[in-house]
């Protein structure tokens, strides 16, 4: 009886299970963070390390393969391309890690576990992709010239002075360490994640205010800038020297991809209408803007950038003006907001709470690693909240600052380059992944604290 259930098993059904118990988890934080008067964002978070933590100490397989996010995905594709499974895992891991993650893979459930892993990976890449999209939904291309001055110089001062503050912090605690580390180091801090930030804007009903603006504005050159700024670094590292062109090469797919986005978009969007004008207004509509916001987010990682950067940009083209084929624009039943938020309600806090798991905390007990991450916590803070003093007196600079401070995700992919270049070793990388923790969970509770006074009906008077 039991091998005839396990013959007609759905293959699918533990990636149902994984995500659906995700999906529970955030939610639970969700609801204890909007029960104590912060922003659902800090609840997903916070319920991630907790559900990170304890499922590590208690010996769950499939919280210690999210755990170890993208090095799994990287020990996967070397055995897909030929190398031996125990070479590509010691190839990734330590020996420790690299015996216990094959241990789970040649385990009874070692496939559905990498299975599920991925799919829950790709599914949180999915909810940033909406979530910045429907940010850009809320942002014109009036506004975005309007500000791009202001958001220009936060941009500059956030990317700057965090590297400044980050280099010295780095020389004066770490004095033992070579030039190229403390490089790396400083490129680090000047990272923010739009994410968090976005999410949290939503939270408290402040996408259409000023402060949103700059700062949404001010992350995308600033993930521009970073970009800039680690190409540099790693060719300083890799070559021993300048590599000028790689950098050229970054600056001119930039402005080539943005151009193009804002020129030939909206050709693009007018011609494919057409196509579909028989169809219902929910249909085109959902089905335009997902072809959109995804080609537009490939375009982007075909250049380079970040695909949330192609999100953004679609959601700035795309509007409901676009779709007047079926009647006054005023008159139609669904928006596009309408019809992809479920789609982002679902998927965002599947990111959020994969985050916060793969926080280890137990880096954190070596004494070592706190000093250094107290050092470049500090630097961090400072280095952003400086930067909303580049924005102009009718913003509310504090605000803008806390909000150029979380650096999330993006802060996670330059410490795992590092890491991958040989430049950072664990200690080192430690503390870096502390920094970024602690200017994440930083960030929502005081953006909260200098917007929360200001409800949505105070920014439409």
């Amino acid at each position: 009886m039991s091998v005839e259930l396990l013959v007609h098993q759905d293959p699918i059904a533990p990636v149902i299970l994984g995500v659906t118990g995700i999906l529970f988890f955030a939610l639970l934080g969700r609801y204890t963070a909007r029960k104590l008067g912060q922003p659902s964002v800090l609840g997903e978070l916070i319920m991630g390390v907790v559900l990170g933590s304890m499922g590590y100490y208690l010996g769950f397989d499939f919280i210690y393969i999210l755990r170890e996010g993208a090095a799994i995905f990287d020990m996967v594709s070397l055995n897909l391309s030929g190398m031996d499974l125990h070479q590509a895992a010691v190839t990734v891991f330590d020996p420790v890690g690299a015996e216990k993650i094959l241990l789970i893979l040649h385990g009874p459930n070692g496939p559905a576990l990498t299975q599920v892993a991925h799919t829950v990976d790709v599914f949180s890449r999915y909810g940033v992709i909406f979530l910045l999209f429907l940010v850009g939904l809320q942002t014109s291309v009036s506004e975005m010239r309007e500000i791009g001055l202001e958001s220009g110089r936060v941009a500059i001062v956030g990317v700057v002075v965090p590297f400044v503050l980050g280099f010295v912090m780095a020389r004066l605690l770490m004095p033992e360490l070579s030039l190229n580390v403390d490089l790396f180091i400083a490129a680090s801090l000047g990272a923010t994640s739009i994410g968090i930030s976005a999410r949290v804007l939503e939270d408290l009903g402040m996408m259409n205010s000023r402060e949103a603006h700059v700062i949404l504005g001010a992350a995308v050159f600033d993930d521009v800038l970073g970009l800039i700024m680690l190409a540099v670094v790693s060719g300083i590292i890799v070559s021993g020297g300048l590599e000028v062109v790689n950098v050229l090469a970054i600056l001119g797919w930039s402005a080539l991809f943005l151009t193009a986005a804002f020129w030939l978009g909206p050709l693009f969007l007018n011609y494919t209408i057409r196509l579909v004008h028989r169809l219902d207004l929910a249909e085109a509509k959902l089905f335009i803007s997902f072809l959109f916001v995804m080609a537009l987010a490939w375009l982007a990682n075909f250049v380079g950038l970040a695909t949330i950067i192609g999100a953004f940009a679609a959601g700035v083209i795309l509007h409901d003006g676009y779709f007047v084929h079926w009647g006054d624009v005023q008159r139609h039943k669904v928006s596009i907001r309408d019809l992809i938020a479920p789609l982002e309600t679902i998927l965002v806090p599947i990111f959020f709470v994969l985050m916060g798991i793969q926080v280890k905390l137990e880096s954190f007990f070596d004494l070592h690693v706190l000093g250094m991450g107290s050092g470049l916590i500090l630097a961090a803070i400072v280095g952003k909240v400086v930067s909303g003093l580049a924005a102009s007196r009718a913003s509310n600079r504090l605000a803008i600052g806390f909000g150029m401070m979380p650096r999330g995700e993006v802060g996670l992919i330059f410490a795992s380059i590092g890491k991958t270049l040989g430049v950072i070793g664990d200690t080192l990388f430690a503390a870096v992944v502390l920094m970024v923790i602690v200017t994440t969970l930083l960030a929502p509770p005081l953006l909260k604290a200098v917007l929360g006074q200001k409800t949505p009906n105070d920014m439409d008077d």
